[in-house]
């Protein structure tokens, strides 16, 4: 478990100098790669199937192929996806055949997984297809792999000098960074003062782990919105076009059970003007209803009838 950053909830416990302060956080699982003889791939498949994003470390020094592993890691992923999504089918068309109750459900279920099983077929991910709400229903459950946001972590020598031509060649336009781990490594074991004159002898730069954090929030569609007063500031995880309903879901159910209203200031309305009080007196604190999208920096104060 890792500790989402956010720099602003300090500029926010100077202000309403809590009692608590609560960061969000995700869950960094880590995984064996699949196996090249496919042995023992299928439970590790199964757990990776339950995480919301791919990140794939892949080695680029000693022989190894980097780009080649993540083509064929890949093609590992979309044959998973197309033994589910065929099986399915299969056993609609089967069962579309006979006369039951439910046929005119499972014809449509059929109509909507057809294309999306022709798609995995010709070797295409689903990510940036548009899904129609069938869609998105008949594969809910399925928990796709190339469905899934995925960002490529290149783990080059550290005397890779083409390490930034090895990022564009990676296909599918996957986010990718490329780092040297064995040297970080090193650089976290020696003093600050020690890494400082060895980054700046060797021209290179620590890896932050904070902006990786950053990065994977980014390429999985995530972010962040704040809760503040006087007993906790809080940070809350939110996916982007997040509502104002599902931040107060997250907060509590019983919130947006019973949701009236969100008040709502934005972080730089409030570090400008100093207090909650300066920016109710501005007007702008928003009452904003249960459709209204979260925005980067929003302050929330949900108000519900239960």
């Amino acid at each position: 478990m890792c500790t989402v950053p956010e720099d602003r909830v300090a500029r926010l416990c100077e202000i309403y100098k809590p009692k608590k302060v609560t960061m969000a956080s995700i869950d960094l699982v880590d995984t064996a790669g699949l196996s090249r003889t496919h042995e023992g791939s299928a439970a590790r498949l199964a757990m990776i199937r339950e995480v919301g994003c791919l990140v794939i470390v892949v080695a680029a020094y000693d022989g190894s192929e980097p780009i080649a592993d993540l083509v064929s890691l890949n093609d590992d992923l979309l044959l998973a996806d197309l033994e589910i999504v065929a099986g399915r089918v299969s056993r609609l068309r089967e069962s579309v055949k006979k006369p039951r109750p439910n046929r005119d459900q499972e014809l449509a279920e059929l109509e909507a997984l057809e294309p999306l099983h022709q798609k995995l077929e010709s070797g295409d991910a689903l990510r940036d297809l548009d899904l129609s709400p069938e869609q998105e229903k008949a594969i809910k459950s399925f928990q796709l792999f190339s469905q899934k946001p995925r960002l490529a972590i290149i783990n080059v020598a550290e005397d890779e000098e083409n390490s930034q031509q090895l990022c564009r060649k990676v296909p599918d336009q996957v986010p990718t960074e490329a780092v040297s781990l064995s040297m970080q490594l090193e650089l976290s074991r020696i003093g600050e003062f020690e890494r400082e004159q060895f980054c700046e002898e060797m021209g290179v730069s620590v890896f932050n782990r904070d902006d990786l954090i950053r990065r994977i929030m980014d390429v999985s569609g995530q972010m962040l919105f704040f809760t503040a007063g006087e007993k906790e500031v809080r940070t809350w995880m939110i996916r982007k076009e997040g509502t104002a309903v599902e931040a107060a879901d997250g907060i509590h159910t019983d919130l947006a059970r019973g949701f009236v209203r969100a008040e709502t200031m934005s972080c730089e309305d409030l570090f400008r003007l100093g207090s909650e009080r300066e920016v109710k007196a501005n007007n702008l604190m928003r009452r904003e209803h249960k459709g209204y999208v979260i925005q980067d920096g929003d302050i929330l104060h949900i108000l519900s009838n239960v």
